[in-house]
């Protein structure tokens, strides 16, 4: 028996520092800031690949310039507005497809195209129809809305029958079923949708703005910077792009893990 906690113990040992756990993506992300430096300096060439140094200097330079701040707020207002428009119709669409389903036959197709067909097509297509300052709140809501419509539709579709069975049978009123039975299910699917959509309505939001060229936006700025061949400038304005997103990203899954949390807590209680 001593023997076999001596073991436990040992192989227990073995496993990292939770601090290093933590810091692991800090070292991932420092080691390839280095590949990227070396890569730089063996190319020699700033025009091509500037440094890591060389973007830093440039977003500096962008904090103390109000039109950044400007186009960071135009683009995030739009992007962002998409984004909670298309998870709030795809919930809604989700709950009416789980209950009709004539819904969800309709729907089936209309999803299906969306996720076949290009970004840049969408794009296209709508400046057609959509004045081009508006266009990233459209392809964001088109690009966040399958994944957020399919996640839940599936997560309403996986609630156990028998409790919801047994539910009718006690006459258990609505709010209760819902926040007994079908949130706890659902939850862990609005977040997989949520972690799946955010990235990708930045990615096609700034897309259409590259596209488009509304004044004021990052998507302007990306494809000035383009223009002009200032490579210091487009490097800096991905690394913006890429902070928001994931700053942005990081927020909204830990409102919804909290609102898990404590929505486990009220279903215990």
């Amino acid at each position: 028996m001593s023997q076999l906690t001596t073991k436990n113990k040992t192989e227990g040992s073995r496993e990292p520092p939770v601090k290093t756990v933590r810091l692991m993506p800090v070292i991932a992300a420092l080691f390839w800031i280095l590949v990227w430096q070396a890569a730089s300096m063996w190319l020699g060439q700033e025009l091509l690949l500037p440094s890591p140094l060389k973007v830093m200097s440039v977003l500096l330079e962008f904090v103390g310039r109000p039109a950044f701040w400007g186009a960071v707020g135009f683009s995030f207002v739009r992007i962002v507005g998409g984004f909670v428009l298309a998870f709030t119709t795809g919930i809604l669409l989700a709950v009416l497809a789980a209950r009709y389903r004539s819904v969800r036959i309709l729907l089936t197709p209309l999803t299906a195209a969306v996720k076949a067909t290009p970004v840049a097509s969408f794009i296209i297509l709508a400046l057609v129809w959509i004045p081009s300052k508006n266009l990233s709140v459209f392809i964001s809501f088109l690009m966040v809305l399958p994944v957020v419509y399919i996640n839940c539709l599936q997560g309403i579709l996986g609630v156990d029958s028998g409790l919801l069975e047994m539910a009718r049978v006690f006459r258990v009123p609505p709010r209760r079923r819902l926040l007994y039975i079908y949130l706890p299910d659902v939850m862990p699917y609005l977040i997989s949708a949520a972690s799946l959509s955010l990235g990708l309505c930045w990615k096609s939001g700034v897309a259409a703005e590259v596209i488009g060229l509304p004044n004021g936006s990052i998507g302007e700025s990306l494809y000035e910077a383009k223009v002009f061949m200032l490579t210091g400038e487009l490097f800096a304005w991905t690394v913006v792009i890429i902070l928001i997103s994931v700053a942005f990203e990081k927020l909204v899954l830990a409102l919804l893990r909290a609102f898990q949390r404590r929505l486990e807590r009220t279903v215990r209680v």
